[in-house]
């Protein structure tokens, strides 16, 4: 899903465009107990619980596409007669009225699920009329091209509030306050069906998590049934494995510069337009090509990216890629540049060894200190000119 069709759909939690028609959820202890179950008609709720639950749906529905949001497809073994796709399915078409299935969904989530805490099991039936639209984009809110049936799951962890004084207008006084149990911003959620296209996809969902470097694995295959994706940090290390691979002993500083800044530049074009940058096996062996890595390296990358990212493996460029920094390090030495000026940097043989070469303009500093860059003089700050104390 783009970002325009998860933000259509966030749009409709508020009191004026929502159309949830029911709420269902279970609270469950430490120890995995179910403390006690909602079933609800949303519309009958006060509008200001309305409102707090717009906010953990609509958080359900933010972060980084890549990131927190995740496009889940399917495993084979989720299509099978009484796999997890179609459980989803019976829940969605059941509109949440069958306690049965939520029981069972409850269980599966319970068992599969860890946190060592109280949490909300929240989940919402909506059908939405996706409004049609003009060729030119505008949207016409008397035509609904088709109906899109969805539920959205959130979990939210359930803490206590802190102990504390509070103030008690019935009697103008400071007591001590209470604590409730809170819910929290949503730990994990998921969309099913997918919305792509501005339309129904059930080969996959929108799944959500607050950590995106540790994706509960047991929560994905036996709830879900879909495949794990490599989390962002494991992204970029998958990518700085499989260029390190590839070049061998040809990784040369020349080339890995190549890379950096081919990477930036696909991110910067892609910038603006509703999918993010992304590599697959065939747009990533044509990155290291465009950067000057040798057809005979080449060869084999193809399947060597298939058994590092999976077969149908995609990487976010904004994931193994670094927008903010160029760093070149040495056991001793650190050197830090601007992404957008690596060309300061070249390597040259000097004296028969390998060398980094820095370009300098007008201006030096040595731990704060201006220094003359033809003369190593430090330059006084009062006037701007060279003393006579060179830097040795």
């Amino acid at each position: 899903m783009i970002r325009k069709e998860i933000n259509e759909i966030k749009s409709q939690y508020t009191l004026e465009d929502c159309a949830i028609a029911r709420m269902c959820g279970c609270y469950v202890d430490g120890e995995k107990n179910k403390v006690t179950k909602i079933n609800e008609i949303f519309l009958n709720l006060p509008d200001e619980e309305k409102h707090k639950y717009f906010e953990i749906f609509k958080k359900t529905l933010s972060g980084t596409p890549g990131k927190n949001l995740l496009d889940m497809q399917f495993t084979a073994d989720s299509y099978a007669d009484g796999g997890t796709r179609e459980a989803l399915y019976r829940l969605r078409d059941s509109e949440l009225k069958d306690e049965k299935l939520l029981d069972e969904f409850y269980d599966r989530i319970i068992e599969n699920y860890y946190y060592p805490g109280n949490y909300l099991i929240l989940i919402i039936h909506q059908v939405y009329d996706v409004p049609g639209k003009t060729s030119d984009g505008i949207e016409m809110e008397d035509a609904s091209d088709e109906v899109y049936n969805y539920i959205l799951c959130s979990i939210c962890p359930v803490t206590l509030s802190k102990p504390g004084l509070g103030y008690d207008e019935s009697v103008h006084e400071f007591h001590n306050q209470e604590q409730f149990h809170m819910v929290d911003a949503p730990d994990m959620g998921f969309l099913f069906p997918a919305f792509n296209d501005r339309s129904e996809d059930g080969n996959g969902l929108l799944y959500y998590t607050k950590n995106s470097e540790n994706f509960q694995q047991m929560f994905l295959t036996s709830v879900l049934g879909c495949e794990i994706p490599l989390p962002a940090g494991d992204q970029k290390e998958t990518f700085q494995t499989l260029v390190t691979e590839t070049l061998g002993e040809d990784c040369d500083y020349e080339t890995v510069k190549n890379i950096h800044e081919n990477l930036n530049e696909m991110i910067a074009e892609n910038k603006g337009k509703p999918e993010p940058a992304v590599l697959d096996k065939t747009s990533a062996r044509k990155l290291l090509e465009r950067s000057g890595v040798s057809e005979e390296k080449l060869g084999d990358f193809e399947e060597h990216f298939e058994q590092k990212a999976g077969e149908n493996g995609r990487l976010l460029a904004s994931n193994v890629a670094e927008t903010r920094k160029f760093e070149v390090k040495t056991p001793d030495v650190i050197v830090k540049v601007n992404p957008e000026k690596t060309d300061l940097i070249e390597t040259m043989v000097i004296e028969g060894r390998q060398c980094l070469v820095i370009k300098i303009d007008e201006r030096l500093e040595v731990n704060g200190i201006s220094v003359n860059p033809y003369t190593g003089e430090v330059i006084s700050h009062s006037t701007g000119s060279s003393e006579n104390f060179p830097i040795e």
